[in-house]
């Protein structure tokens, strides 16, 4: 067996352990490792510690002159990467004062995505995934949940969530597929109840057989699907293995009391919510998720991020990245921005893109750095962790690994 290899030194080591899942966090409570180093595997962590320590073991050595910070690798909990076109017609014709209503009838909104996406071959799609991918590696994310949802029909999308699954074989990303048949009503399908019968039939049972996800998730609003239509179709999903997330009370409330009845993982973006839903989630184990991208991509509220935490309930912070309504997909510099508005700590901003939202995933290996987990971890080029979120994402890491591996900069 190969020596384990100890990289390092960094300035200072934040393993963002010994902090809890859920409820509100201080600057004081953050472990600094000074003049850290970490100990790597088979792509996993060994250890961690003080630099000259774990030097002194029988250990090879990637030795980095300068003064760095290291952090876990970032975890992005949502995003929609899979997808053809664009829609940048759609954000000109938003911020000109067009309504929702307005653009979808002038040939926009997430249908026109999903005619593009339909137009794009599983290898096109693969490509625009690896493309999105490699972006949010170098800007520090090295897991990214992505959703199918652009399809909506049985066959676009096994397109998709296939396209999904070969690009996690070539990408260093870990990508973490969800399926997302319940985005919104298909156009050219009679029968909302019937649209989704089909689904569970035949898609649910061909996700099975090919691996391609163990997550569900549906869009509860107006606009999309009701909390009545959705309660059998979480309901089936669950019966067949599956984890469920939700898109919840984003234009309005209901969704997060689905999600908390079916158990889910997680209740994302959360931007209607009130005082009631707030209190509900916090006496839960759902995961509420921030979309700070979709807040800045349509000019509206934030989630209550401050309320949740000071509620107790856990917060995730994820990018949402998709062709319509959150099309920056840099994840530190809206995680930063929900920061500066909702008044969090630099402590909290980094477990919501971190070991928060590696729960919000169902994932226990990674997010933090310590014994056993994934050497996923992102190097920035500074002495003072402080400066990370101050900069808003104007400060790149120069170094990224992955499973211990230097995977770009």
């Amino acid at each position: 067996m190969d020596k384990p290899l100890l990289i390092g030194p960094f300035s200072q080591l934040l393993p963002m352990t010994n902090l809890p899942v859920k409820g509100s966090l201080k600057d004081v409570d953050l472990l600094i490792i000074e003049n850290g180093g970490i100990l790597v595997s088979e792509g996993k962590i060994k250890e961690i510690g003080v630099y000259e320590d774990l030097k002194s073991q029988d250990v090879d050595v990637h030795h980095i002159e300068g003064q760095y910070v290291c952090l876990p690798g970032f975890v992005d909990s949502h995003t929609h990467i899979c997808f053809g076109g664009s829609r940048a017609r759609d954000y000109a014709l938003r911020n000109a004062g067009a309504s929702y209503l307005e653009i979808a009838k002038a040939g926009g909104g997430i249908w026109d995505t999903v005619t593009q996406t339909r137009k794009a071959s599983q290898e096109q799609l693969e490509v625009g995934i690896m493309d999105r991918s490699k972006i949010h590696l170098q800007n520090g994310t090295t897991t990214i949940e992505v959703k199918s949802g652009y399809g909506l029909s049985v066959d676009e999308e096994l397109k998709m969530l296939r396209a999904i699954k070969n690009a996690n074989t070539k990408t260093s990303a870990d990508l973490v597929a969800t399926c997302l048949a319940a985005h919104m009503k298909p156009k050219d399908w009679n029968g909302d109840v019937a649209y989704l019968d089909e689904i569970i039939a035949k898609l649910f049972p061909a996700i099975k057989a090919e691996n391609l996800s163990q997550r569900v998730d549906a869009f509860i609003e107006e606009s999309a699907f009701t909390q009545n239509e959705i309660e059998s179709y979480f309901g089936k999903a669950q019966e067949m293995g599956f984890d469920i997330t939700v898109h919840a009370d984003q234009f309005t409330t209901g969704g997060s009391e689905v999600a908390i009845k079916f158990g889910a993982i997680s209740a994302d973006h959360l931007e209607a919510s009130t005082e009631r839903e707030v209190q509900l989630l916090a006496k839960s184990n759902v995961i509420a998720t921030a979309l700070p991208g979709a807040s800045l991509g349509l000019g509206c509220a934030y989630t209550p991020a401050r309320k949740i935490l000071d509620a107790g309930g856990a917060l995730a912070i994820a990018s949402d990245h998709n062709p319509g309504s959150a099309p920056m997909g840099d994840l530190l510099t809206q995680a930063s921005i929900l920061g500066t508005f909702e008044k969090l700590s630099n402590t909290e901003v980094l477990a919501g893109i971190t070991f928060r939202a590696a729960a919000a995933l169902n994932l226990s290996d990674r997010g933090t750095l310590e014994s056993g987990n994934l050497a996923d971890f992102v190097v920035f080029p500074t002495d003072n962790y402080q400066e990370i979120t101050y900069h808003q994402g104007g400060l790149k890491p120069t170094m990224v690994f992955k499973n211990g591996i230097y995977v770009c900069e």
